[in-house]
């Protein structure tokens, strides 16, 4: 029987940021934030969502290392989030290799079917 060489896609890591990422509202929150830099408030207005599950969302995107986020040098208080580019060039890498449908060969059949028996 013939065997298909195992996947280089690092399956276990890319389900887990698609995971995290399956989430509507922290792909809502992703969404803006690639669209600039935003603070907690900005994010909660935007999406009409509180500020402790915003917070939530943001939390699990940065430990998922998708999102980063600096205090303001004046004014710790405020925190602006953004896009971890570096992350997202990697995982617009592995997902362009993991949906390359050249990936796709033809079939090899391992087993031809038995003749028919009149």
């Amino acid at each position: 029987m013939a065997t298909t060489a195992p996947s280089t896609v690092p399956a276990q890591e890319l389900a887990a940021v698609l995971k995290v990422l399956a989430d509507p509202s922290r792909l809502m929150i992703f969404d803006l934030l690639m669209q600039g830099v935003r603070c907690n408030c900005e994010l909660g207005d935007a999406l009409g969502m509180a500020p402790n599950l915003i917070s939530h969302h943001l939390r699990v995107l940065r430990r998922a290392n998708l999102v980063h986020a600096e205090r303001d040098a004046s004014d710790a208080r405020w925190v602006y989030y953004s896009v971890n580019r570096e992350a997202l060039t990697e995982l617009k890498a592995v997902l362009g290799a993991f949906f390359d449908p050249a990936r796709i060969p033809p079939r090899q059949p391992a087993c031809p079917p038995a003749p028919r028996r009149r």
